[in-house]
């Protein structure tokens, strides 16, 4: 069983059809939709501010997602990958977007719909990353757009196989 840990009168919920991995964490203020996979030693921290997770989004291996004490929340739509040992901080991340591997998003920044964050890149505070395009490097820069063929080979392809691979383990 997955690391549950209520705080300040805050218990983790989420909806149906998820997968918590055993040695996952989800500690406080965090509400996360159906058929969401947290995977193994991710940690959902809401114990300073809430966490608001949507549908079909999944947090792979190693991932961090945490906020600022009074000042940022934690907000992600639905159908959102975020790839192994990647941080997201006190930011706004709407839906089917791609957070790569390592990547780092930090407080304030805004990830608008239809964006790949590549592996390794740091959205820097505030940073705004706009709707269909790539954004990589540090800080991270919009360096192309990104097509329809990519969007489908990466961004919806991931979103679909996490959901498969997480009936492997319920």
């Amino acid at each position: 069983m997955a690391l549950i840990v209520s705080v300040r009168g805050f218990t983790p919920r989420w909806g149906a059809d998820c997968f918590i991995a055993e040695n996952s964490t989800l500690v406080g203020d965090v509400i996360m939709g159906d058929e969401c996979s947290v995977w193994f030693n991710a940690v959902v921290r809401g114990d300073v501010n809430k966490i608001r997770i949507g549908n079909k989004v999944n947090i792979q291996d190693g991932v961090v997602i945490h906020c600022t004490f009074e000042q940022s929340e934690t907000w992600i739509a639905d159908e959102v990958s975020i790839g192994h040992n990647a941080i997201v901080h006190g930011c706004r991340i709407e839906e089917q977007v791609l957070i790569g591997m390592g990547a780092i998003v930090m407080d304030h920044a805004t990830v608008e719909r239809h964006c790949l964050i590549a592996a390794g890149a740091v959205v820097l505070e505030g940073t705004h990353c706009e709707s269909g395009y790539i954004y990589a490097g540090v800080p991270a820069r919009k360096v192309k757009a990104l097509s329809p063929e990519i969007f489908q080979q990466n961004i919806s392809r991931i979103a679909n196989n996490y959901l498969k691979y997480s009936n492997w383990f319920k």
